[in-house]
């Protein structure tokens, strides 16, 4: 699975600013529905929802909130640098200061896992996740992002 499908250059945040979990989830469903024409709301109680079943914060700084929505056409992704990291309810209680947003049409089906599970190779990587923290411009972070892995090693 290719991140240049799932992330325009338009969907990333270089610099967030949020206080809260709340907030940030509101930021992103916003940046969402600005580029999938999905409503707002829609998006952020979906993603809200899930977050109900357990929190998308996966350790060391970084969070893949996620749904799936009946009027989404493709995968989707919106990626954000926090200017300073919040409370996620993270697996190791770390503050979060990266965020991956992946929504994804409800039919998706292994799609939807393979995209998740892309997203998390790539952000498991330390160089990788030092890059992203290392820069404000949104272009290089697009770059960073859909780079092809260095190796396919597991």
């Amino acid at each position: 699975m290719d991140l240049s499908d799932l992330i325009q250059p338009g969907a990333i945040i270089p610099s967030l600013k949020a206080s809260s979990k709340k907030q940030l989830l509101q930021i992103l469903a916003e940046k969402a529905a600005e580029l999938t024409g999905l409503s707002e709301r829609e998006v952020f109680e979906t993603v809200t929802q899930r977050e109900r079943l357990g929190s998308t914060g996966v350790g060391n700084g970084i969070a893949i909130p996620h749904g799936k929505l009946p009027n989404i056409s493709k995968i989707t992704g919106v990626f954000a640098r926090l200017e300073q990291p919040v409370d996620f309810e993270a697996l190791d209680d770390q503050p979060v200061d990266l965020v991956f947003l992946l929504l994804a049409p409800e039919n998706a089906g292994a799609d939807h896992l393979k995209a998740l599970s892309r997203i998390a190779r790539l952000l498991r990587d330390p160089d990788m996740v030092a890059k992203l923290r290392g820069t404000v411009d949104a272009q290089a972070l697009h770059s960073f992002l859909i780079a092809p892995p260095a190796t396919n090693a597991a």
